[in-house]
């Protein structure tokens, strides 16, 4: 190919122009996402024929959509990853299924056992803690490191104990700390992104959108696409600092309050998780050693 052929190629040579405006530099990124995205629209055909499984409607317990960003070279993308947990009595603590498997890095290792210490630091002041949690990212085979999706976890947990379910329409990045503050994240921009792709391919229901940490807003700068659709409220952006702004915002419910005696206003998302861990913590003791219920169906001498 000749170099004249070459230039003749180039967007703001092809129409004569004598300065790259706007719509050249829209052009060129456009055309190199083009040339690079081949894995990301495969992944969004997968999502979207029901391979892997990512819903944008409706309400579940103990089921939210986290966020990762994939990295191909000088290209990333976003991508939404189903996150699921279950809560139940027992001691066990937080079981990460990825770090029993060996595909947890240290950071995610670390952004798990945060979670400890804010359950402990905000339910088990007046009882202990006793509680078992597995939490998992569904169909994840390639490791998973950082912790920007610990709040996200923390969400799926605190449904699980509570049994208020959490909109799926509304993804969540986010790390968090063991005061429940949300801290910022990278790759927020990818993030939004890629959860607006799958759902404008699955179909804007007008409720869909990202939960977001309001300390990374000064970092936004989407896609014309996104922004519009925003606009037009067609598509949300949440930004949240605590973890119970953020739960109000997943389930419609309130967050809660504690007042000077320890609780919570009744039916808050608090309250329902504290009773529950409550009532955990008095099964157990009912399976203490030395208890005579500790071995249910056993006879006696």
């Amino acid at each position: 190919m000749s170099t004249t052929s070459q230039i003749r190629t180039v967007p703001w040579r092809s129409e004569f122009a004598e300065l790259v405006g706007q719509r050249h530099v829209e052009r060129a990124i456009a055309e190199k996402i083009f040339r690079l995205n081949l894995v990301e629209k495969r992944l969004q055909e997968m999502i979207t024929e029901g391979s892997v499984l990512v819903d944008v409607r409706g309400a579940v317990v103990g089921q939210v959509n986290g966020l990762a960003v994939y990295q191909l070279g000088d290209f990333s993308f976003g991508k939404p990853s189903r996150i699921m947990a279950k809560t139940y009595m027992g001691r066990g603590g937080i079981v990460n299924i990825e770090r029993e498997a060996k595909l947890s890095g240290k950071t995610h290792d670390k952004g798990v056992l945060i979670l400890s210490g804010y359950l402990g630091g905000k339910y088990a002041q007046q009882s202990p803690l006793s509680l078992s949690s597995s939490i998992c990212f569904e169909q994840s085979y390639d490791g998973v490191d950082g912790d920007s999706a610990s709040s996200t976890e923390l969400y799926a947990i605190l449904s699980s104990l509570s049994e208020i379910p959490l909109q799926q329409g509304i993804a969540v990045p986010g790390s968090v700390n063991q005061n429940g503050e949300i801290q910022a994240i990278g790759g927020i921009n990818q993030k939004i992104e890629g959860f607006f792709d799958i759902c404008r391919l699955k179909g804007l229901s007008g409720d869909q959108g990202v939960l977001m940490p309001r300390s990374n807003l000064r970092n936004l700068m989407l896609r014309p696409d996104v922004v519009t659709a925003v606009q037009e409220g067609k598509f949300h952006i949440h930004a949240v600092s605590t973890i119970d702004e953020g739960i109000e915002v997943l389930t419609g419910v309130a967050a809660g309050v504690r007042d000077h005696e320890g609780r919570y206003p009744q039916g808050s998302v608090n309250d329902r998780v504290q009773k529950t861990l409550r009532r955990y913590a008095e099964q157990q003791k009912r399976f203490a050693p030395g208890n005579s219920g500790a071995v249910p169906g056993k006879d006696e001498d």
